[in-house]
């Protein structure tokens, strides 16, 4: 199998030849230090022979402030740091007049789709082209303020539905195109959920969230892609409208969440492709390279049986991830990753302790799935 069939196959709930890692989000910097010489971070994801490249749709700064942040095409203001993603200071938007004269950036612009033309020129039928974006909450979520939104879900509900359905419509036709260009694994990254639990209640999740979410995965359906649906946070209480909605996969089960990935298999996983979920907060930046070895043989003993598992970081590998740690995740997964599975791993669980009984090791103890 190549890298496209390999995706393909796990997000359609088969057993490839091995289990597919991937990641969304590289930060460029460790991307240059784990593959010296690559000229981009779809070129280290290649060099990596992993099993996907990509990137997210384009928004260009209209305004730089004195103070060092800048404005974007949403009128979201940002203060940019250490990482891809800037973080959003405030949103332009504080009431239901400003939610009715609203307008969207314009979904059809040149450069909209950043690079993924030239991706899907380098990588097509090589790797899985992947586009990261979202449905319709977080960028709403910029607009007013994240704890306005959840304050107006219950306060204004007509504001934030209005907000909500023009940033949806919007993020529809870019992830149409997107889609009609070459993506094949669409990401939507709305984060719902924080370490203790959902943003919201489930009962404001399925009557704000979930139809949005369903009308955007049942898009990129209809246009002949895949879905992989990402949040951070403690998901158990969502978990099962989440998959109601018709995603693909799911991702990253975040492990300091609470997130459990056997937990989640045992759950979710008839229905859904389990995509996760190697700590990103403590063992990728500050474990060593064993350490990140054990985990991914753990993640795939416990996610991989039957198929439908892709590897990833619980998040992204941000720019405090070990370059070197990063890499021992890539090559332990395509060390332990191999179909049929169980005789492999009770091979190297043998090799590293000594004997017969040997099981594989955990970051965690007993009783403690989240770390």
């Amino acid at each position: 199998m190549n890298s496209v069939e390999r995706v393909n196959t796990a997000l359609r709930l088969g057993q490839p030849d091995r289990v597919p890692v991937l990641e969304f989000v590289i930060d460029e910097k460790v991307a240059r230090a784990a593959v010296p010489g690559c000229k981009d971070v779809a070129d280290c994801m290649d060099r990596l022979d992993m099993d996907g490249v990509g990137c997210g749709a384009f928004f260009r700064k209209v305004r730089e402030n004195t103070d060092g942040s800048y404005v974007d095409e949403w009128g979201v203001t940002y203060r940019p740091g250490p990482e891809a993603v800037a973080h959003p200071v405030r949103g332009p938007l504080t009431g239901l007049v400003d939610a009715w004269a609203y307008t969207t950036p314009d979904p059809g612009a040149a450069d909209r789709l950043g690079k993924l033309p030239e991706l899907v020129e380098r990588y097509r039928g090589k790797r899985a082209i992947c586009f990261h974006h979202r449905a319709a909450f977080m960028w709403s979520a910029y607009l007013m303020g994240i704890d306005t939104i959840l304050m107006n879900l219950l306060a204004e509900p007509e504001m934030v539905e209005c907000v909500m359905d023009k940033v949806l419509e919007c993020n529809m036709q870019i992830v149409r195109r997107a889609v009609r260009a070459g993506a094949e694994v669409i990401i939507l990254g709305d984060d719902y959920a924080g370490n203790l639990g959902p943003l919201m209640s489930p009962a404001v999740f399925e009557q704000f969230i979930l139809p949005r979410l369903a009308k955007m995965i049942d898009m990129i359906h209809e246009e002949g892609a895949f879905c992989i649906k990402h949040s951070d946070g403690n998901l158990y209480s969502l978990l099962e409208m989440i998959v109601s909605a018709g995603p693909d996969g799911i991702n990253p089960i975040e492990p300091v969440a609470g997130m459990d990935l056997k937990t989640v298999k045992e759950l979710v996983g008839q229905r859904v492709c389990i995509t996760g979920n190697i700590d990103c907060a403590h063992l990728l930046p500050h474990g060593t390279a064993d350490e990140v070895r054990q985990a991914v043989r753990q993640a795939i003993a416990d996610a991989g049986p039957g198929g439908g598992f892709i590897l990833t970081s619980s998040n992204s590998i941000h720019s405090s991830c070990d370059p070197q740690n990063f890499v021992a995740m890539v090559k332990a997964c395509k060390e332990f990753g191999t179909y049929p599975l169980g005789a492999r791993r009770l091979a190297a669980g043998r090799a590293r302790r000594g004997g017969a009984g040997a099981t594989p090791s955990s970051n965690n103890p007993p009783g403690n799935p989240g770390g």
